[in-house]
């Protein structure tokens, strides 16, 4: 690896990937599945893809646009532009239409990668290449060293458009040496610990934050591989299951957005405070002076959920409130946080893992210059300061000065650390000419337990301008008048808040780095007015999105005339499947976990509503997703048992015949059997007809309803009763492999505990009819079309199962066959195209089944 002062451009971190060769370098879901991605596959990609940049005619300093979720494909597009010269133009995948046709125009774009389920890909005026297809794309191509020339520090690599924060977009141009600006300082801190990295290999990352945002390149594409760790994406917002891939994936480190940590903040207080959240308040109290050891293990519990490799989050793209850190901190978590803008290439100041001040921003990085002009304003000057904005580059960001002006306020203290007091533009001035800085209203209203999250705005009083606080209330029932009361005892009296608001969405209105879009939260109070008689707005409230987010599910037209009418009372109309798809859109939107079976009995807009609100105390008991039937010694026991006993049991009661089992040879990795159900003995049926080498990596879908209650029965059923279910369920998990499909509600964690079983390595076996056929029923029920999406998420083959003689057999109530009379048959392995309708799948592996 070349010393961080002899690399003059961004691709010699490339050059360092192919020393890694084989390590895992990223690791991305798709669909249910986990998908590794190596160093040399990327730089195979990225290598290829400059290669088919090449052949389309495209030049150095033409600009590419790059559109999509964060991915491998992401970042090997992204090299493959570096390497042949081509300037990349990010663009977030919440972007308009308008906005990047506006971009596309403005820069003269030549050619665009984007995903392929983005709506209004085919309407650029380009030519576009899907991501996803970019491997067979370029698989033509060599995947030898590519000849770059031409490109040193002042290269220019991307032009990245500001997210919104500010009324006119502009394209910031960041060269090689701006980015390098930033990471060398970094990488020169790092080679100070990686002789600890045996200690913590693998060290992975899981980054939530987009690669649209440079800070999110810089946690993605260079700083992890520094430490030679892996980079794990997702794209959920939903805070449960993040903490769950946390655990699950043994991630050590989590990249986020300020937002996303508040989000798992009001997890862990509704999961370990609910209950007793006075002694949960207490135990933070006395955490404050304690040494990390004993907050560790006073809060091990916690520790435990996030599973015991995770220590650190690091935070970016906005500012984080000291409250938030402060409650990471003493939980026993590290927080670490940067300071800089996207006209600084992201960094300019840093906090240390080890020594850094709590409260604090960090300290500037090696290069920089920061001080303070008389009203407070944080200037800066040094290389990662970009040379201006594209198509006015007469002017750069910083003027002739070379003081680069940010408009955020800030503070140092004796040693150099940086405090953020807040945007310059956002400071209130009172009548009085004080100023009175938002950020330290928002952070004593943050303090207070009623409040889930706000902003403070200046809005115009008699006198002049003063703070007016927007509030977003745990619950309904809370009086915020009392609320502010309780602030205001902690702020001076210049900054006291005399109005308030309470906001009637979920949440505020946010870019795509959760900052909250404040101008659209003023110009909403303004178009409502102050007056407290007036009656919420039916475009503002939880319900508007409800209906939208349902018509796209379901097709339908929704006109804006037509959704404010809507009544709370309106049928949603969805079945199983949209359900599921409206609650995760709801997760995502409001950054929140909601009850699958308590959604799954909601049957109107306002029931939903009410959910999403948090009104409901409604929770039912989860299904049992147990990991000790996986654990040693169970499998060896669960074999021993197979040979024991199913085995000659199944084989003298129905004496049956196995067809097919050849179409198996050449099936490799695991698959997803679906078979009709008539019987209880149906899947020892299936795992004696299978071959040796399956029979002990299947995975067995059970009603999950049944498995529930088996384990959690009703508080009647008497003690003798409780234990001969209880003896139910452990006998039945320690013969097999089974885990819980429910018929009603809780499919989406049974889908991915089956990408679970999927990724190591294991087989999944489906009875997909939902019950068992009744006696004297002689043929099979419609599948559910829950199949088709578990199918598509998979993406594995598919091998249809027929039982076949079991009908007659149920019906005459006979419970040994004769030879002959009973037959497992095997159909040929099937793989669906991703692009297929959920319902069409499962239509089509049912008649796969029957012909059989």
């Amino acid at each position: 690896m070349p010393a961080p002062s002899h690399r003059q451009t961004l691709l010699s971190y490339l050059d360092d990937y192919v020393l890694r060769e084989n390590d895992k370098m990223f690791v991305q879901r798709e669909g249910l599945r986990l998908i590794d991605f190596s160093y040399r596959q990327l730089v195979s990609l990225a290598r290829r893809t400059a290669r088919e940049l090449e052949s389309r005619g495209l030049n150095p300093g033409d600009r590419v646009l790059l559109c999509g979720a964060s991915s491998s494909e992401w970042i090997a597009a992204f090299w493959g532009c570096l390497l042949r010269g081509i300037v990349v133009v990010p663009l977030d995948r919440q972007s308009t239409l308008d906005f990047v046709l506006s971009v596309q125009k403005h820069t003269d774009a030549k050619l665009a990668f984007a995903d392929s389920n983005i709506k209004f890909i085919a309407q650029l005026p380009i030519p576009v290449v899907a991501l996803q297809q970019i491997t067979q794309i370029t698989e033509s191509y060599s995947s030898a060293a590519y000849e770059f020339v031409n490109i040193n520090r002042e290269t220019l690599a991307e032009i990245v458009f500001t997210s919104g924060t500010t009324s006119t977009p502009k394209g910031v141009m960041l060269t090689h040496g701006n980015l390098l600006a930033n990471l060398l300082p970094l990488e020169k801190e790092i080679l100070k610990y990686r002789k600890w990295r045996p200690l913590v290999h693998p060290l992975r990352f899981l980054v939530l934050v987009p690669l649209s945002h440079v800070f999110g390149q810089l946690m993605s594409i260079f700083v992890p591989q520094l430490l030679g760790g892996e980079v794990h994406f997702d794209d959920t917002l939903n805070p449960a299951e993040i903490v769950r891939r946390i655990r699950q994936q043994r991630i050590s480190v989590v990249v986020l957005v300020p937002r996303m940590l508040e989000s798992l903040r009001e997890w862990v207080h509704r999961n370990f405070g609910s209950q007793s959240s006075e002694l949960f308040d207490e135990a933070l109290d006395k955490a404050a002076g304690r040494n990390f050891l004993r907050r560790w293990w006073t809060f091990r519990r916690i520790h435990k959920q996030f599973g015991w490799k995770f220590w650190a989050f690091v935070s970016g793209g906005a500012t984080l409130d000291n409250e938030t850190q402060e409650f990471w901190h003493r939980l026993g978590f590290a927080v670490l946080q940067g300071y800089g803008m996207t006209e600084t290439a992201s960094l300019v100041t840093v906090t240390h893992p080890f020594k850094g001040r709590r409260g604090s921003i960090g300290k500037p990085l090696p290069g920089y210059e920061l001080r303070l002009d008389n009203s407070g304003e944080i200037v800066v000057r040094g290389p990662g300061v970009s040379p201006g904005y594209w198509l006015n580059q007469s002017a750069s960001t910083s003027g002739a000065s070379g003081w680069l002006r940010t408009g955020d306020v800030g503070a140092f203290d004796e040693q150099g650390n940086l405090y953020f007091k807040g945007r310059e533009k956002d400071v209130i001035v009172t009548a009085a000419g004080l100023n009175v800085y938002p950020d330290d209203l928002e952070e004593v209203l943050h303090r207070q337990a009623a409040v889930r999250s706000c902003c403070v705005l200046a809005w115009p009083g008699e006198n002049g301008d003063e703070p007016l606080a927007v509030l977003i209330l745990r619950t309904s029932a809370t009086d915020a008048a009392a609320v502010i009361d309780k602030a205001n005892e902690g702020l001076a009296e210049h900054q006291k808040i005399r109005r308030w608001y309470v906001w009637p969405e979920p949440d505020f209105p946010r870019t795509s780095t959760e900052k909250i879009l404040k101008r659209e939260v003023l110009e909403t109070i303004r178009q409502r007015g102050m007056n407290e008689r007036i009656e919420s707005c039916q475009t503002c409230q939880p319900s508007s999105f409800i209906v939208s987010a349902a018509a796209q599910i379901t097709g339908d037209v929704v006109s804006g005339a037509n959704e404010a009418s809507l009544k709370l009372e309106t049928d949603l109309k969805l079945d199983s499947l949209g359900r599921i798809e409206l609650m995760s859109a709801l997760e995502d939107r409001y950054e929140i976990e909601l009850d699958e079976a308590a959604f799954t009995a909601a049957t109107t807009v306002g029931d939903v509503e009410r959910i999403v609100r948090g009104e409901t105390d409604e929770r039912t008991t989860p299904y049992p997703f147990a990991t000790w039937p996986r654990r040693f010694p169970i499998p060896w026991l669960r074999a021993v048992l197979f040979y024991a006993l199913i085995l000659p049991i199944t084989r003298v009661m129905s004496r049956m015949k196995v067809e097919g089992r050849e179409r198996l040879k050449n099936l490799n990795g695991p698959a997803l059997f679906v078979a009709n159900h008539v019987t209880l003995g149906d899947q020892a049926m299936v795992l004696v007809g299978l071959p040796f080498m399956r029979r002990h990596k299947l995975a067995i879908a059970m009603e999950g309803e049944r498995l529930r209650d088996w384990l959690h029965p009703s508080p009647a059923t008497s003690a003798l009763m409780r234990l001969r279910l209880l003896a139910q369920y452990i006998l039945v998990r320690t013969f097999f492999h089974v885990f819980p499909l429910p018929r009603h509600s809780g499919f989406r964690r049974s889908f991915a505990y089956a990408g679970e079983c999927a990724d190591r390595g294991e087989s999944v076996l489906v009875f997909p009819e939902g019950k068992r056929a009744p006696r004297g029923q002689m043929q099979m029920n419609d599948f559910k079309a829950g199949i088709g999406v578990l199918a598509k998420e998979l993406n594995i083959p598919v091998v249809p199962v027929k039982l076949k003689g079991l009908y007659e057999l149920k019906k005459r109530q006979q419970y040994f066959a004769g030879s002959g009379t009973v037959s497992v048959i095997f159909g040929e392995p099937v793989l669906f195209d991703p692009e297929m309708e959920a319902t069409g799948i499962a239509a089509e592996l049912q008649r796969r089944v029957q012909a059989l």
